[in-house]
């Protein structure tokens, strides 16, 4: 009787297995080799806990994916509301200059390794409202460094998953030695220059003690049946005492 062969006896193994699975012995099977790059940017990609930060429309997007519609839990993303706890960052919305100091405050308190996605045109560029307000700042890289842009007025929340999936592969990629210089912050300023002409405030909260107040017009004082002024009034009188005379 001819013995089996190799081949056979292993696949007789496989369909009839005798004895329970053992631990190979052999090295390459139970030793992960990596480098502490990989490892450091692995352990980052994999839990990066965005902070609940919105400033104007594009959070409602944002919001969306908290939703068991879209479910953005299944990255590792798990919104905080401390910047102590998050490492990232989505400028949801439109940066005034009156909310520009707070956005910095909030960067500044997030601990290293941190990130930011710029999302929404108004974040961006200005947006809309790019060309006529005093108030609106020109893109959020000039307040904190950007990692991802997200185009779009709002984008959808199936762009935000792809921005999370380029910054993840960009956090695969990094060196700990490249990201220092990276995040180091080179210039910071609100605005560009513009040739807009300032104009005097309306609203000086001196409402009361305005001069028309206290004495109108007198067209407008009889238009409305106001009484008018003391001076006016005896002014009046003399007039018609000479048309009687």
């Amino acid at each position: 009787m001819n013995s089996p062969t190799f081949e056979q006896q292993q696949t007789e193994k496989i369909l009839n297995p005798i004895n329970p699975t053992k631990v190979t012995q052999d090295l390459s099977e139970n030793v992960i080799l990596t480098t502490v790059d990989d490892l450091y940017n692995w352990a980052k990609l994999s839990s990066l806990w965005p902070m609940l930060y919105g400033t104007a429309c594009c959070f409602i997007e944002f919001a969306a994916l908290i939703g068991s519609r879209f479910d953005f839990d299944r990255y590792g993303l798990v919104p905080r509301s401390s910047p102590r706890q998050s490492d990232l960052i989505i400028t949801a919305g439109t940066i005034t200059m009156k909310m520009a100091p707070a956005l910095v405050r909030l960067y500044e308190e997030m601990p290293e390794p941190k990130y930011v996605i710029a999302m929404g045109a108004c974040t961006i560029t200005g947006g809309m409202f790019s060309s006529d307000s005093t108030t609106a700042v020109r893109g959020v890289d000039k307040l904190i460094p950007v990692d991802v842009y997200i185009p779009g007025c709002p984008p959808r929340p199936e762009a935000i998953f792809d921005a999370i999936i380029k910054l993840r592969k960009k956090v695969s990629n990094e060196a700990l030695q490249e990201r220092a210089a990276v995040s180091e912050q080179t210039h910071r300023y609100y605005s560009t220059t513009h040739n807009m002409k300032m104009v005097e405030p309306i609203l000086t909260g001196k409402y009361i003690q305005s001069a028309t107040r206290q004495a109108p017009p007198k067209e407008l004082a009889e238009a409305m049946g106001m009484p008018l002024p003391a001076i006016e009034s005896a002014a009046k009188e003399e007039v018609e005492s000479d048309r009687t005379e």
